[in-house]
């Protein structure tokens, strides 16, 4: 029997482009959505329009209904590093924090633990689908996808692949052979093991080297040709790009003394060779995302979005590591998808609408024209549709439209106090339409954990599971 969700019902419909959002948000503060007994969408609207059809069938009641968030960047490994004082920007955070802490996933019965633990933190969260950056270890990335199998999650993820870098990631490095033999034993294992379908798997691997600087010309290569016999299977790729540009030292200027290229994106379109010269096949594309983006060049952002590759914006992460902040406005104008990562753990917040919350203080405060206070439904969209079109699943997930797998989140303004203060007794617009938009920054920017109260994939809740 189909189930009916009875709240005020918050989403971005449609597919619309990230310049167009606005049009798209869709408010039913009396609705109501009926979701099948295989976890379907079956019909979205007013309470009282309910079809006869549904009039027996069990009611649950919320505050709020929106859909599940979407995580387009998050570190497995790195899950009990949030908060981690490194005593410098990213590359020394790097050495001092996460290098380390990466290395303890070789041990089985920690992985596990922490697979545990992440899982049920992204549950906590409201995170139904995440791009995961994973452990260097085959026994971590097994736990990882077991958990999250059992728990009804979705997940993209794959080896944090390393063949070269400073001494303290020796533990999380392995030779350019034994690393494509690695991935590939992934991709075989795990990619879409639950279905056997891209466009239905909760469980999929993406091709993941850390970044330009943990690999080589030989590496990128290698993983260029396997990228190219595995795109038909809907194999992903990610990693990062353009996160620090610290004068002389930082990761850009790294990367560009250490290729000789123009362009940090160059590494991964295949042009690596000294002077951008192609050396390889093209890594970008529609099921490719690259973190950070925060220094991008036109041509970068222009490529991006001639390859449909999307960015994942992480607002916190670059606030810990001083990373400067993307502009916003000049990114959406050239085309690129935008979602939004909490990049756990530079990173040191799960929830994504909190995530958002940042998204708008650091873009609000660009200076002069740049600078610009996002819509709320900019930030519905970056925290749930744009993260499935990262994923390229926005056919599955992402909103509300009818037909689409019911993964959502229930709301309870009163399991958290400052929460119901706000959205009960915060003043609203003598507009309408005013007042829903107030009253959707309210809940995205003013929710915690403790409100959630149910997540659910496939219409199945997730918080129910006995890991919990």
């Amino acid at each position: 029997m189909s189930r009916v969700y009875r709240a005020h019902i918050f989403h971005i419909a449609g597919a619309p482009a990230q310049n167009d959002v606005t049009s798209h948000l869709v408010s039913i503060p009396k609705g109501a959505m009926a979701v099948s007994d295989d976890g379907r969408i079956e019909w979205v609207g007013e309470f009282a329009d309910l079809p006869d059809e549904y009039a027996f069938n069990p009611v649950v009641e919320a505050d709020y209904l929106i859909p599940g968030f979407v995580d387009a960047h998050v570190h497995f490994p790195q899950v009990y590093a949030t908060a981690a004082h490194g005593g410098g920007q990213l590359l020394e955070w790097l050495d001092h924090c996460i290098f380390p802490t990466e290395a303890q996933y070789v041990d089985e019965e920690f992985a596990t633990q922490a697979a545990r633990f992440f899982t049920r933190r992204r549950i906590a969260a409201g995170t139904t689908a995440a791009m995961v950056f994973g452990s260097a270890f085959p026994v971590a990335q097994d736990a990882l996808y077991r958990e999250t199998l059992a728990a009804g999650l979705r997940i993209v993820s794959g080896r944090g692949v390393q063949t070269v870098g400073s001494p303290a990631a020796a533990a999380l490095m392995t030779s350019e052979a034994r690393a494509i033999e690695l991935v590939a034993d992934e991709i075989d294992r795990w990619h879409a093991v639950d279905t056997g379908d891209p466009r239905t798997a909760r469980v999929q691997v993406a091709i993941v080297p850390r970044f330009s600087l943990s690999v080589t010309r030989q590496t990128l290569g290698a993983m260029g040709e396997l990228y190219d016999e595995q795109r038909a299977r809907g194999v992903y790729f990610h990693s990062h790009l353009n996160e620090n540009n610290r004068a002389g030292d930082g990761e850009i200027a790294a990367v560009l003394g250490s290729y000789g290229v123009e362009t940090y994106l160059d590494t991964y379109d295949g042009r690596f060779l000294e002077g951008s010269k192609v050396g390889g096949s093209s890594l970008l594309g529609r099921r490719s995302s690259l973190a950070h983006a925060v220094h991008s060049q036109p041509r970068e952002l222009s490529r991006m979005a001639e390859t449909e590759t999307s960015i994942a914006h992480c607002p916190t992460s670059q606030l810990f590591l001083g990373s400067g902040t993307m502009p916003w406005r000049a990114t959406v104008a050239a085309g690129v998808n935008i979602a939004l990562g909490t990049d756990i753990g530079a990173g040191d917040e799960w929830l994504i609408s909190r995530v958002a919350g940042d998204c708008y203080k650091v873009h609000i405060s660009e200076s002069g024209e740049a600078g610009s206070a996002l819509h709320p439904a900019e930030l519905l969209f970056a925290a749930t549709l744009a993260g499935a079109r990262a994923l390229d699943m926005e056919h599955a997930f992402g909103n509300l439209d009818v037909g689409k797998d019911a993964d959502f989140l229930l709301i309870e303004k009163s399991r958290w106090e400052p929460l119901d203060g706000m959205l009960s007794m915060g003043i609203r617009a003598d507009d309408e339409e005013q007042a829903t938009l107030e009253e959707l920054f309210t809940l995205l920017v003013g929710l915690r954990q403790p409100a959630i109260a149910g997540v659910y994939v496939q219409g199945r809740n997730a918080a129910v599971a006995d890991r919990l």
